[in-house]
């Protein structure tokens, strides 16, 4: 697939000037990547500088919510230049995710194409320090212009870009929801779609007012075992061994989720993946047990936890930061900028643009 640069893009690259603060996803490159599904088939790839988009007030992603995302990073990666993280396993999951929503898969060539030309463009605007990235998010959204309930039979496709700080720096509280479902069963749980972000927001409205940082979902057709955070999976220690929530349909697959059990199995470290109950895991808490908690993504990267709340009680975590936490947080970010061999395979470096 060929990709027109406009000079427009160029010229907004040169005149750009990074803030002190960088905070995440506030800041944004001044250019995006856009190509279009019509008739059937991708248009081009265009890079043209950022900026608001046209659409008909009847387009289906307003109406029925016809859109899917994606979230990735290009870090600083030793002295090779950039580097993406797994971007292979992200464009698998957006065709899933755009499956699951009747929507035409991005094949995974043209996803590889514009996230590449985009960091290509914008590695000037890759952070130097230690967990800071540049936050590439590709998007895919129906535009037909009809009230019809039907999936669109035109699409496009954008990738924009953040330099970020992490998600979340420091330690989170987490409040157990109980009340409401962010999934059905048999829904789109384990897609990346915006819906499914959107129905997590009135339970984070009332967490904040309670003092706390994030969601803790329970999975929607049990409501007694632990399913993940709004937009983050869920890890705890219990006894020394590392325990996550299987994946159950309910669950987004993380990319950092997969690659965080991929270390702990290579470093030794006893895994488990399993069904956990809430009300067994705060015992375990109280208990002292369970000695850590700690979440992950690729925003936030790896989060400890601090605290549980559960109606009326807190939950207090013994360790928070605790040393797997830090182990396996240190062993990703040494791998993603380029400290550490990657012996997995992850990183695939960019070619730098000249601008």
């Amino acid at each position: 697939m060929s990709i027109k640069i406009q000079p427009e893009a160029i010229a907004s690259l040169r005149g750009f000037e990074m803030p002190e603060r960088l905070g995440f996803g506030t800041v944004m490159a001044p250019v995006m990547f856009r190509a279009r599904f019509q008739d059937g088939r991708w248009s081009d790839g265009e890079l043209l500088p950022y900026g608001p988009l046209a659409l008909d007030p009847a387009a289906k992603v307003l109406h029925y919510a016809q859109s899917c995302f994606e979230g990735l990073k290009a870090y600083r990666y030793g002295d090779e230049g950039i580097g993406l993280f797994r971007p292979e396993r992200n464009a698998a999951r957006m065709a899933h995710s755009a499956q699951r929503l009747c929507m035409p898969p991005v094949p995974e060539s043209l996803f590889m194409d514009a996230v590449n030309v985009v960091v290509a463009h914008c590695a000037g605007l890759v952070p130097g320090n230690s967990g800071e990235s540049l936050y590439v998010r590709p998007f895919l959204m129906g535009t037909q212009p009809d009230l019809s309930v039907t999936a669109s039979r035109a699409y496009e496709f954008y990738v924009i870009a953040s330099p970020s700080e992490a998600y979340h720096p420091g330690n989170m509280r987490l409040w157990v929801e109980r009340e409401d479902s962010r999934a059905a069963v048999g829904g789109t749980g384990d897609a990346k779609v915006g819906g499914n972000y959107a129905a997590s927001l009135q339970s984070i409205s009332r967490l904040k007012a309670r003092g706390y940082d994030q969601s803790l979902w329970l999975n929607p057709g049990n409501r007694h075992t632990v399913d993940e955070l709004s937009g983050m999976n869920f890890f705890a220690v219990m006894d020394g061994a590392l325990h996550t929530p299987a994946l159950n349909g309910s669950i987004l697959e993380g990319v950092t989720r997969e690659s965080l059990l991929t270390l702990a199995r290579d470093a030794g470290l006893e895994v488990h993946e399993r069904a956990i109950d809430i009300d067994d895991l705060l015992q375990l808490v109280a208990s002292g047990t369970c000695t850590e908690a700690f979440a992950c993504g690729t925003a936030a990267i790896v989060s400890p936890i601090s605290e549980l709340g559960d109606g009326e009680q807190r939950y207090r975590l013994a360790q928070a930061p605790g040393p797997v936490a830090m182990q396996l947080r240190t062993a990703l970010l040494d791998i993603q900028e380029g400290r550490a061999e990657d012996r997995f395979g992850w990183m695939h470096l960019v070619q730098v643009a000249s601008l």
